[in-house]
């Protein structure tokens, strides 16, 4: 994917093309703009598809073997994405408006997601009352921050937490914050 190899701002629709094989125009009769391709690589690579799939096998599980199951998948997604995670983050200030709405728009649809988990646990009276869009942020950003320390800002040769365990250190946390 080129676009984790160059970023936003460096691949270009005529190297995409090029790398798909196809003729430029190929490219924008299927996406109207680059901005849309982008969208649609966020769409498809994103954990926003495996999350939803993730969803329906959750609903037999305890709450915290969901949530563990959630943040798995979750360290899993963005281990396979470093390389494209880095380059956005390095160059998201620089992204135009467009693009930082599909971000924005992908990140909020996450949030929505996860946040629909906690109100379905939330109406079988295991949790107490609470914000499920706060709480989804809330935990999405801890397992993110565990990965940018682990992944994107570990000095050479230290030694790498333990992902199993910081999931049930993290999750045990957040559990033990929103059951009643």
């Amino acid at each position: 994917m080129l676009f984790s190899k160059k970023g936003y701002l460096g691949a270009t629709t005529k190297e995409i093309a090029k790398k798909a094989g196809v003729a430029e125009l190929t490219v924008f009769r299927h996406f109207s703009s680059k901005e849309r391709l982008f969208e649609e690589m966020i769409k498809s690579y994103s954990f926003l598809p495996a999350l939803k799939g993730l969803l329906p096998e959750l609903k037999d599980l305890e709450y915290i073997d969901a949530l563990s199951a959630i943040a798995k998948k979750y360290l899993e997604r963005l281990s396979e994405r470093r390389e494209l995670i880095k380059i956005m983050q390095s160059e998201m200030h620089l992204y135009p408006a467009k693009v930082k709405i599909i971000q924005h728009n992908f990140v909020d649809e996450m949030i929505r997601t996860l946040a629909s988990y906690f109100r379905e646990v939330h109406a079988r009276g295991t949790l107490r009352d609470f914000d499920p869009e706060l709480a989804s942020r809330a935990f999405f950003g801890m397992f993110f921050s565990f990965f940018n320390a682990q992944q994107l800002f570990l000095p050479k040769g230290a030694k790498n937490s333990d992902a199993a365990g910081v999931i049930r250190e993290y999750v045990g946390i957040f559990v033990r914050g929103t059951v009643k």
